[in-house]
């Protein structure tokens, strides 16, 4: 699936192999060339992905009708159909494609809209290169494992789960998907609405984890991704650091599924917590978990201590039971 303006882009890729595994395609909304080629570049340096290309959103739906890609990367500021209307148009036609936003100085107040009717994450072009591999197979395995569960209970009326969690990484995406599973079951919300709450489910957990009981500061991430992370694996292994666990509690009802997660870790300030309305915290690195926790999620609150957040997704008031 590709645009006649990149068809060079296309015909440059390499020859299939004798049994080539299944590509997932990506498909690149920007009406610059040179953007889009950039982000097709970042976009096939992992062999797992191809890119195609679309210069606006009505190209892009035209090429979505004929093929529906994996996943959709769009730029915000284009002619004809701007990415805010193309979210809506994805989101009413093809419910079960997510859509990442390339964010830009002064897209901002349209990047926040297109997060609230429906995108499933945003990367901010200035780092494209850094965080877009990352956030596609975050949004991608969420996808896939919303469209797994399509078949539901129809018996279960009510449920509680808890866990309690070592600071393995490796356990959130297992948790995560079994969350987004209940959900389903419940009926709480469409294919969009499970990937945003898995989503904003990482983003909780992954915050308990690194930021509360291991106290590891985004703002390390300014250096690159390797300073933080080396300091996490050393802290795993510490006292107090190690003794410390990850508590969740999942309850879900024909109404709602409320989500409560607590760390071990000393808090922070709610207080401090950003605006979700305010456009200009999509541009910064700290806070962007918390950014999109409140954006996708219908109630958000912290305890005093602010170790412990309890987030609910309601059953739409038009979604039948």
């Amino acid at each position: 699936m590709t645009a006649a303006s990149d068809s060079s882009v296309a015909s440059g890729s390499s020859p299939p192999t004798a049994n080539p595994v299944p590509q997932i395609t990506v498909l690149v909304v920007d009406d610059s060339p040179v953007d889009r080629r950039l982000a097709g570049g970042i976009v096939e340096k992992n062999s797992d992905y191809r890119a195609a290309y679309a210069s606006n959103g009505s190209e892009a739906l035209k090429l979505i009708a004929q093929e529906p890609p994996g996943v959709v990367l769009t730029d915000l500021l284009m002619p004809e159909m701007d990415g805010l209307e193309l979210v809506e148009a994805i989101r009413n036609q093809y419910p079960l494609v997510p859509v990442i936003l390339m964010t830009a100085h002064g897209s901002e107040d349209i990047a926040m809209q297109a997060l609230q009717r429906g995108a499933a994450s945003y990367v901010p072009k200035k780092y494209l290169a850094r965080d877009l591999n990352e956030t596609l197979e975050q949004v991608l395995v969420a996808a896939r494992m919303g469209r797994q569960n399509q078949r539901l209970r129809e018996c279960l009326a009510q449920t509680e789960l808890h866990y309690v969690l070592d600071n393995d990484r490796t356990l959130i995406p297992a948790l995560v998907a079994q969350l987004q599973d209940e959900l389903a079951r419940m009926q709480l919300c469409d294919q969009a609405g499970r990937i945003r709450a898995g989503i904003a489910l990482e983003e909780a957990l992954v915050n308990a984890l690194y930021h509360g009981n291991l106290e590891v500061s985004s703002e390390l991430r300014q250096e690159g991704d390797e300073p933080f992370y080396r300091l996490a694996e050393q802290r795993r292994r510490q006292p107090p650091y190690c003794d410390r666990r990850i508590y969740v509690c999942a309850r879900f009802s024909r109404e709602a599924g409320t989500f409560i997660i607590r760390d071990e870790g000393p808090g922070f300030d709610p207080a401090t917590v950003p605006d979700p309305t305010d456009p200009e915290n999509l541009g910064k690195t700290s806070g962007r978990g918390l950014l999109l926790i409140q954006t996708f999620m219908d109630e958000v609150r912290f305890n005093a201590v602010g170790n412990e957040i309890t987030m609910i997704v309601r059953r739409p008031k038009d979604a039948t039971a």
